[in-house]
């Protein structure tokens, strides 16, 4: 999708880059504040019996448990679809930004790469409030709509061609980062409970 949705893709399309990237997070936050939301519900009708303590310990278990099994490569199951590509060429970019946001925002619509998608749904259900269940869910909302920010400075071919071999080089290190700090948010909220 970084490969589509840039400031010389969007110029050559007659769209604005800006109003693309706004709909697309926007629609990303949305979605995954009603992700959030409805497992929130879920969470305050199912779980509320368990004192919060024990569920914020669960939470962070799981949250450990994912970080490992990326740490590990062990490939998360779930979809493998991904966004309709085809619709760039057919509708304005606002729509079809919003529609990129509003799937990938929701963690579960397209492509999953990432345990953490899991242990955000997990967090989502775990909070037991359709509240905190929306504000952890648009925050994860706009974290993914932040790597579209990326592509700013994506003017030109050649900066195109940089821009995604170095996406290519940073992959790997960015991949186990993002597993290590997973992890480490999961035993920070385990000490916190001990304490």
């Amino acid at each position: 999708m970084l490969s589509s949705i840039h400031p010389l893709g969007e110029r050559a399309r007659n769209h604005k880059w800006w109003i693309t990237v706004s709909a697309f997070t926007l629609g990303a936050i949305l979605s995954g504040a009603t992700v959030g939301g409805v497992l929130g519900l879920a969470g305050q009708r199912l779980l509320s019996a368990i004192d919060p303590t024990t569920r914020l310990a669960i939470t962070a278990g799981v949250v450990i448990v994912g970080g490992v099994l990326d740490l590990l490569r062990v490939k998360p199951v779930g979809s493998t679809r991904q966004v309709n590509e085809n619709w760039i060429g057919h509708y304005r970019g606002w729509v079809y930004g919003g529609a990129f946001g509003m799937q990938l925002g929701a963690g579960i619509f397209t492509f999953i790469v990432t345990w953490g998608i899991y242990s955000t749904l997990a967090a989502e259900l775990f909070t037991a409030s359709a509240t905190l269940g929306a504000l952890v869910g648009g925050i994860f909302g706009m974290g993914r709509s932040l790597a579209i920010i990326l592509a700013v400075r994506i003017d030109r071919p050649s900066r195109l061609t940089s821009f995604h071999r170095r996406m290519a080089d940073l992959g790997p290190a960015l991949r186990r980062s993002a597993a290590v700090v997973s992890a480490g948010i999961g035993v920070l909220a385990i000490v916190g409970v001990l304490l």
